[in-house]
């Protein structure tokens, strides 16, 4: 049995639970049936004993000398009318005054007296000269006293045969129960085969434990989400990356807060808490499969890689300025314009200098102020320019150059693709850091800005402003915007464990 299918077994054990309850029930109402017909074969017993022995006419004949003689017709005429088998009259030590067999007149009654003799009716099952039969005993009372007893009953045999009457249907009742038991079992089996795919117990519970070990070893977030929209199944990886609840699987997407990170059918990045998610989401026949990958590291690195981008178009940007004005003193030297020529080359070098001096007499994170004075260059060569203001002070403070570059680099690049003038303010104090960068662009920065990976390219995948949001969670800082249609002001504030010296 063990080879069969799972389907199969459920087949065999249910025809055999229906076939097990069919005759059972077949047993018990047969059981039932013959007591039902041997109570009324007791009371109809019962009924005629009572009856012949309150009749004036056995009274009559118990007074004559030979009371055989008129009780033996009387007898016979009230079985033959009752249907009884048999009318016994005897006298109270049991001698039998009629017999349908006239050879037992005279001689004892085969049963039990005793009830009739105290002067209450009873019924029993005995066996006496006509075989087993339901009989009832009667006592003939006269004054109190007991004259005699009749005894009236059925034979069991005419009782078989009544119920043998009844068994062609009781059998066609339970083979009708059988076949439809049989039907309903393999209707369920052959549903449970096509859900099953006529696969073993064994092999299903070898594909549950590889879908277990699956489910809980891979790294990507799994997601299954039904087609109303509730999450049927979810592994360890996606509990912690999304940060769902221990009973989440039942529960719908939107009750969970994920029915805008789960809506769409391709992959898309979305920042859930600390962590950047590229979601991919697949139709099935099931509803929605849903992958769920961290590229919060990723994302960094290529925050980190854009850093280092700008840094390289900042040193190209000042790169090709230098060759500019490089070739316009040359040009002015050969033209015989030396002395213009001098006089151009230092004021541009005093120009530079000036620049470079102030960016780094304000700003004592070397690695922030090389970011500025890139970013400056790269103003200039797009045709912007980025001031830094005349108050701006920042010390080293040992916050981690990674996120100030990551912070001021990517607001220096919105504003720069968004105005024509920025204007920088860097300042430490005993508060924390205060960086703001202030544009002349149109503003009206959404709400959403940092939620979602916002651009104003409409494209949904920018992840400047989302990167540095994170960055500033990660130094426990706080960002405000001011946006309205004459520019945008960023203002980060970013808290200091270290005391200012």
């Amino acid at each position: 049995m063990s080879r069969l299918s799972l389907a199969g077994q459920m087949l065999v054990l249910q025809l055999l639970v229906v076939a097990v309850t069919v005759t059972g029930g077949t047993a018990l109402v047969v059981a039932l049936a013959h007591r039902q017909v041997s109570t009324q074969a007791g009371a109809t017993a019962s009924a005629v004993a009572s009856t012949v022995a309150a009749s004036p006419e056995v009274l009559k004949a118990l007074g004559e000398p030979s009371p055989s003689g008129r009780l033996q017709p009387f007898a016979e005429r009230v079985r033959a009318r009752t249907g009884v088998d048999f009318v016994t009259i005897m006298k109270p030590d049991g001698t039998r005054y009629t017999h349908p067999n006239v050879a037992e007149i005279g001689k004892r009654f085969l049963g039990h007296t005793e009830e009739a003799l105290r002067g209450r009716t009873f019924v029993e099952t005995y066996t006496g000269t006509l075989g087993p039969s339901v009989r009832a005993v009667a006592p003939v009372t006269v004054d109190g006293s007991v004259r005699a007893l009749v005894s009236a009953g059925i034979i069991m045999d005419r009782i078989d045969a009544s119920l043998r009457l009844l068994l062609p249907w009781t059998g066609a009742v339970a083979a009708l129960a059988l076949a439809l038991g049989a039907a309903g079992t393999w209707l369920v089996t052959r549903r449970l085969r096509r859900q099953t795919h006529g696969l073993g117990p064994v092999e299903l519970g070898r594909i549950h434990d590889h879908h277990d070990a699956v489910l809980h070893a891979v790294r990507e977030g799994l997601l299954l989400v039904s087609g109303d929209g509730r999450l049927t199944l979810c592994n360890d990886a996606a509990r912690q990356l999304l940060g769902l609840p221990s009973d989440a699987e039942g529960r719908h997407v939107a009750e969970l807060g994920l029915a805008e990170v789960l809506g769409d059918h391709e992959e898309r990045v979305h920042l859930v808490g600390d962590r950047v998610l590229a979601v991919n989401s697949a139709a099935s026949r099931l509803g929605a499969v849903v992958t769920v990958r961290d590229h919060t590291e990723l994302q960094t690195l290529a925050g980190q890689l854009d850093v280092e981008r700008g840094f390289a178009d900042s040193l190209r940007s000042a790169a090709h300025e230098a060759a500019n004005r490089l070739h316009t003193v040359i040009t002015l030297v050969e033209l015989g314009r030396t002395e213009q020529a001098v006089a151009f080359g230092t004021a541009e070098l005093r120009a530079a200098q000036e620049l470079t001096d102030r960016v780094v007499g304000a700003v004592r994170e070397p690695v922030l102020a090389a970011l500025l004075l890139g970013k400056s260059a790269e103003a200039a060569e797009r045709g912007g320019e980025l001031v830094i203001s005349e108050d701006s002070e920042l010390d080293d403070l040992g916050l981690d150059p990674r996120e100030l570059v990551t912070i001021a680099g990517n607001l220096i690049d919105n504003a720069i693709d968004a105005a024509a003038r920025v204007e920088v303010h860097l300042r430490s104090g005993p508060g924390g850091v205060v960086i703001r960068v202030a544009d002349d662009g149109p503003g009206l920065v959404p709400p959403e800005a940092f939620g979602k990976g916002w651009t104003t390219k409409g494209d949904g995948r920018g992840l400047g402003l989302a990167l540095v949001g994170q960055a500033v969670r990660r130094l426990g800082g706080a960002i405000e915007v001011e946006a309205s249609p004459a520019g945008s002001v960023f203002t980060v504030r970013l808290p200091v464990k270290e005391p200012v010296r």
